[in-house]
C-alpha cells in the first residue's frame, strides 16, 4: 500500500491543485488528510487562492481514496459539505511492520501522546513543519503543510510506502527520507 500523507490545505485551492497532481504522479493507492482542510483559522495569513468552494469538488471527487482526520479548524459544517468522513479525532493504520497512529495535532502530539507502544509512529500536521525525530519513546513524523508552511519549509507532502517515509515538495522532489 502507498499512502500519500498531507496536512493543512486551510482552502487554498492554488495549493490543492498542485497536490492533486502531485497525487496522480504519484499513483498512490490513498491520500490521508491529517485535517484543516478549508478554514484557514485565525492565526493563519490567508493561503493563496483562498477558495474552499473551488476546494471541496476535487476533494469529493477523490472521495473513495482519502482518509482523513480532523483538524482544529475543521467543523460539522465543513462535513455537511465534504463526502468523505472528516470528523475522526485519530486514525490508526500499518505500513508493512510498522503502526502509525495518525492525527492532526493539536490534542495528541509529541508532548500529550495518544496511547502508542514504544517505537510506534505519531503522525501529525497542524504545525506546519516538516519533522521526523526520533525519540526514546516513539517516532515523530510530521508531513509540513500543502499551503501554510512554517519555519522555511517548502509546500510539502509525504509518502509511505514499504517502511520508507519520503518528504516532497509540491514538484515532487525528495528533500527528505526515512528508512527504518
Amino acid at each position: 500500500m502507498k499512502y500519500f500523507v498531507a496536512s493543512d490545505i486551510h482552502g487554498s485551492d492554488f495549493y490543492l491543485t498542485q497536490l492533486i497532481e502531485a497525487f496522480e504522479k504519484e499513483q498512490a493507492d490513498k491520500m490521508i488528510l491529517l485535517g484543516d482542510i478549508l478554514y484557514h483559522g485565525p492565526r493563519n495569513d490567508l493561503p493563496k487562492w483562498y477558495a474552499p468552494k473551488e476546494v471541496i469538488p476535487k476533494l469529493n471527487a477523490l472521495k473513495d481514496r482519502i482518509l482523513c482526520v480532523k483538524g482544529n479548524c475543521d467543523t460539522e459544517v465543513d462535513q455537511m459539505v465534504l463526502e468523505f468522513p472528516i470528523m475522526a479525532d485519530y486514525a490508526i493504520i500499518t505500513s508493512g511492520k510498522e503502526v502509525i497512529y495518525i492525527t492532526h495535532g493539536h490534542n495528541h502530539n509529541s508532548k500529550n501522546l495518544p496511547p502508542i507502544n514504544k517505537n510506534e509512529i505519531l503522525l501529525h500536521g497542524h504545525t506546519h513543519v516538516p519533522v521526523c525525530n526520533v525519540t526514546e519513546t516513539h517516532i515523530y513524523m510530521n508531513p509540513g503543510s500543502v499551503s501554510i508552511p512554517k519555519e522555511n519549509s517548502p509546500h510539502s507532502y509525504m509518502i509511505i510506502e514499504d517502511g520508507v517515509f519520503t518528504w516532497k515538495n509540491l514538484q515532487g522532489e525528495i528533500y527528505k527520507e526515512f528508512r527504518r
